[in-house]
């Protein structure tokens, strides 16, 4: 009896002693349902030929007009091209050099050196775009840029990396890997003292030296994080950095560093084309969708790890 009866005053106690967890839980869901779910109620002025004067429910409908025009619009199928394209780029870039300095730094016996080259690469991941594309265009200006005139010295024409659409998608690759290659090297460091140390050992007494050590032990050691981190960047496909591309780009490049986010923002911000604009950000979401989907289920198949 007495048993029965502490029952619901233990679990009275122990909603009274989780009180501060939940609140801590609550207070972002509740921002996330107000400005990441509410504004999906916006998705509706895909469907229809809005006016801001007469608001949503008063604009006219008109179905799967802009999804056909999405299609039917060169500088659409532009967009989602060099989306692919440069996000392509930036995750091959993002996987092949983290690992390779990743696996250098990790021969690296005296720890203040290697603390110190961390934080050296580590320090570009925490600055924002808005602050590197002010330091980009100044280096790489070709009038008195400090990349161009080092060219000089070699006896090589000026280039514009941010004014030549030839250049440019490589200018995106080469400066995201700057910025992130630090934060990625971090990751695969910590999966690098996942390794058994014994197999090194093993290893020297058979008389394999660093390099094939490397080769057997090493990288089968690390190959299913890679795998997992290649496959999980499927589901970040479709954005090729806004922020990065938005602050580096002009009309001279559009041809190739126009992405699907910057299209949107031009024919929403800047054309007031709304309707047009929310139908390509949500064409993009549902693609983006079905390949985060693809990403889980290639993850759990092959890595053993689910994201969802």
């Amino acid at each position: 009896m007495s048993t029965t009866s502490g029952i619901p005053f233990k679990r009275k106690q122990t909603r009274k002693n989780t009180l501060e967890f939940h609140i801590m839980v609550w207070i972002p869901l509740l921002f996330l349902l107000i400005f990441n779910y509410g504004p999906m109620f916006g998705i509706v002025i895909a469907f229809k030929n809005y006016k801001p004067g007469l608001g949503i429910f008063g604009s006219p409908w008109v179905g799967l007009q802009y999804f056909q025009r999405i299609f039917l619009m060169d500088d659409t199928m532009r967009a989602l091209r060099n989306t692919l394209i440069i996000a392509l780029m930036k995750v091959i870039a993002n996987l092949a050099f983290p690992v390779c300095f990743a696996l250098l730094l990790n021969e690296v016996r005296v720890r203040t050196y290697k603390r110190v080259v961390q934080t050296i690469t580590y320090l570009p991941y925490f600055l924002s775009w808005v602050v590197l594309s002010g330091i980009l265009i100044d280096l790489l200006s070709p009038d008195g840029g400090m990349v161009n005139q080092f060219l000089g010295f070699l006896r090589i024409e000026p280039i514009y990396f941010l004014g030549d659409k030839n250049v440019f998608r490589k200018t995106l690759m080469v400066t995201d890997v700057w910025k992130n290659f630090g934060y990625n090297t971090i990751v695969y460091l910590a999966a690098l003292t996942g390794v058994d140390p014994t197999l090194y050992e093993a290893a020297a007494v058979d008389g394999a030296g660093r390099w094939k050590q490397t080769i057997h032990i090493t990288l089968p050691g690390i190959a299913t994080f890679v795998a997992l981190m290649t496959i999980l960047g499927i589901g970040q496909i479709l954005n090729a950095g806004f922020d990065q591309v938005f602050n580096l780009y002009n009309v001279s490049v559009y041809e190739t560093g126009d992405i699907i986010d910057t299209l949107v923002y031009r024919l929403g911000i800047q054309q007031q084309q709304y309707s047009f604009s929310t139908a390509v950000g949500l064409f993009k979401s549902i693609v983006s969708l079905i390949l985060i989907s693809l990403s889980n289920f290639l993850a759990n198949r092959y890595a053993g790890y689910r994201v969802f």
